[in-house]
């Protein structure tokens, strides 16, 4: 057993729960999981994902200050809510866009393994970070997505624990969207972004 991947599953796992209680102390535990995750998928070949790590560390610490922002008063979650119908749009075709681009240029200059499940999963989870920043409920549905695939990605790359992390992010994803879609039926969190 890698010790740093069971390092990476057990801060997922914490940052996962935090993020379904939408609190804001999900981030320092999202970014210690992305550091040690990063160095379990560079040495897999899994280019794109380590490239992503990166990413998230700095998309964390931006959602961090973003989210420290919007926390409410008497406790530590943050309202949600919803995308408009454009912006699903945009933000789906922008994705595919990314998500295709990324695969090629994977497939042609690099020896990447499975440089199009890679750049799928990759191109997916900058646009669900993003969205989670932005406190937007779609968040989940994306990650949802993600976890399947991830987990397909991982076993194939001989990544059990990993695999087995997902596995668990996709329960506690099915959770979070359900538990961010009460949050924005409350009064006090039902919000429409525009």
């Amino acid at each position: 057993m890698n010790p740093v991947e069971a390092l990476a599953a057990v801060l997922g796992l914490i940052n996962i729960a935090l993020l379904v209680r939408r609190s804001v102390w999900n981030f320092p535990f999202a970014m210690a999981m992305v550091t040690a995750t990063a160095f379990v998928l560079f040495r897999a070949r899994l280019y794109g994902e380590t490239g992503l790590q990166a990413f998230f560390f700095v998309v964390n610490g931006w959602g961090w200050w973003l989210w420290s922002r919007a926390k409410g008063a008497e406790d530590d979650s943050v309202p949600v809510g919803w995308m408009s119908a454009r912006q699903r749009i945009a933000w789906a075709g922008v994705t595919a866009a990314l998500s295709l681009s990324l695969g090629w240029a994977m497939h042609r200059f690099t020896n990447a393994a499975l440089p199009f499940a890679d750049s799928a999963v990759t191109g997916a989870s900058i646009a669900a970070q993003f969205l989670l920043s932005y406190r937007r409920i779609e968040n989940w549905v994306l990650w949802i997505a993600i976890d399947v695939v991830s987990i397909a990605l991982y076993l194939a790359r001989g990544l059990p624990l990993l695999a087995a992390l997902y596995g668990a992010f996709l329960v506690m994803s099915a959770v979070g969207l359900r538990a961010w879609i009460g949050a924005a039926r409350r009064p006090a969190g039902n919000e429409v972004f525009a």
